[in-house]
């Protein structure tokens, strides 16, 4: 069990680097409090748990076999008459367990987990960055207040700013407040929600536009010695969206809401088809009011022979006839890539949903997969440790997730059904597996060279014997 343990926090640190690697940019001068930052990593943890699992069992049961046939204790089983299957069997029960312990949290805590880290990503992402005044650089981090310093210096634990300018926009867009000052001192209140900002020896300019002249302005100038702006802090703290708003996404599905949702969307996408085709039904007629005696009509069908209708038309008819079938020519033709579009959207969503559903089920299926080809090859190969375990594990695993990744990006465009795209690497690597097994529980000589190169020689040498 401590192989699997150590190999499954491996994956899942590894796999939070990517996380971290690809939302740094995100995550960086947010001014988040540690609690927020480790509850993200916890959610975010848990979603990678289906990508890390695999992988650990792949790897751990390549290194357990690989060691006990490293050290020739698969050779003392045998031996004492106790075969390999019977080794792999207790271990098979246990990986059988763990594939039902994914089977429920793939279904049940997943759809928890993306739901809390979608949610808390994006309202870190929607986090204003904390202020960082740079000096000769404008920085308009506090809302409604442009400030740009010449220099800035830290005495005693307090930022000094130097020939300070503050553009106010709080009354409407324009640069009609500006305050200068030679000096600032930058502090928070004790309860932390606000910014202080003390101006020493400074000048206010404020533009006042005159109400009975248009394009007047009166300018007013106060000199100060000290001035006090103060700033709320409350907009730099993070706000947490409501997270029933994400609730609706497939990924925060279980295997009956997604079955559900995909009832509902077919019956929506079938309704709304059916209504486009009734609408243009009834578009199609190209007149209105026809007089009946214009044309005749065969009394056996309910046909019109339009040909004659249109010929016993005036030169005036005709052309209002052709102006009018060209307009609707035109609004069918727009009106129906519009509906090829929505209906490409609606089925994509659906497939999406399809998508979804077979993934709780593949991966508890992909964990007795890996097992059955982790176990035989560390049979087979002999070699524990972290050396040629892992290099085998690692071109395994991404054989698996490129075969899972490929099979779900053609059935998401719909190329192959969703059913085939999302078992495709299950299909694949199961009988892989099970020819591993076969070899190693019949003792064959997969990975050994000399067996290979014996039986080319002597294949050799019957043809050289027949030719002689």
């Amino acid at each position: 069990m401590s192989p699997f343990m150590a190999t499954f926090f491996i994956s899942i640190f590894v796999l939070l680097m990517q996380f971290l690697w690809k939302y740094i940019d995100d995550l960086v001068g947010k001014g988040i409090e540690f609690a927020v930052f480790a509850k993200l990593l916890i959610y975010v943890a848990a979603s990678l748990v289906p990508m890390a699992l695999p992988l650990s069992i792949l790897l751990s049961s390549l290194m357990t076999f690989g060691n006990l046939g490293e050290h020739y204790e698969l050779v003392a089983f045998k031996s004492a008459g106790v075969s390999l299957k019977k080794i792999l069997q207790p271990l098979f029960v246990v990986v059988f367990m763990l594939s039902i312990v994914a089977y429920l949290f793939s279904n049940y805590w997943l759809p928890v987990a993306n739901l809390k880290s979608k949610s808390l990503l994006y309202d870190i992402k929607q986090q204003k960055p904390t202020m960082d005044i740079q000096p000769g650089m404008f920085s308009n981090d506090l809302e409604d207040i442009t400030i740009r310093v010449k220099d800035k210096k830290e005495i005693k634990g307090v930022e000094h700013l130097y020939d300070v300018l503050i553009y106010d926009h709080s009354d409407g867009p324009g640069n009609r407040k500006v305050t200068k000052a030679e000096e600032g001192i930058m502090t928070m209140t004790p309860d932390k929600r606000y910014l202080e900002l003390k101006l020493l020896n400074g000048i206010n300019y404020e533009e006042e536009a005159n109400p009975q002249v248009k394009n007047e302005y009166t300018l007013t100038r106060t000199k100060f010695q000290e001035n006090i702006i103060r700033s709320d802090l409350s907009q730099f703290d993070l706000n947490r969206t409501d997270e029933e708003l994400f609730k609706t996404g497939y990924k925060m599905l279980n295997l009956e809401q997604l079955s559900s949702a995909i009832d509902t969307l077919t019956i929506m996408k079938d309704n709304h088809f059916k209504s486009f085709k009734q609408g243009i039904k009834n578009s199609s007629f190209l007149y209105s009011g026809f007089d009946e005696s214009k044309f005749t009509q065969k009394k056996d069908t309910s046909l019109i022979d339009f040909d004659m209708y249109f010929a016993n038309l005036n030169d005036e008819e005709k052309d209002r006839i052709i102006h009018t079938a060209a307009n609707l020519s035109r609004n069918s033709k727009s009106r129906l890539n519009s509906m090829y579009e929505d209906m490409k959207s609606r089925n994509k969503y659906i497939r999406s949903h399809e998508i979804e559903w077979h993934k709780k089920l593949t991966l508890p299926f992909a964990c007795i997969i890996l097992f059955l080809i982790g176990a035989p090859l560390g049979a087979i190969i002999r070699k524990g440790g972290l050396g040629m375990p892992i290099v085998i594990s690692v071109v395994f695993f991404l054989l698996f997730h490129i075969l899972s990744i490929s099979g779900e990006k053609m059935a998401k465009e719909g190329a192959i059904d969703s059913l085939q795209g999302m078992w495709m690497a299950s299909a694949i690597l199961l009988p892989i597996g099970l020819f591993f097994t076969y070899k190693a529980t019949s003792d064959s000589a997969l990975f050994n060279f000399d067996a290979y190169s014996n039986f080319f020689k002597s294949i050799f040498k019957k043809k050289s014997v027949a030719n002689s």
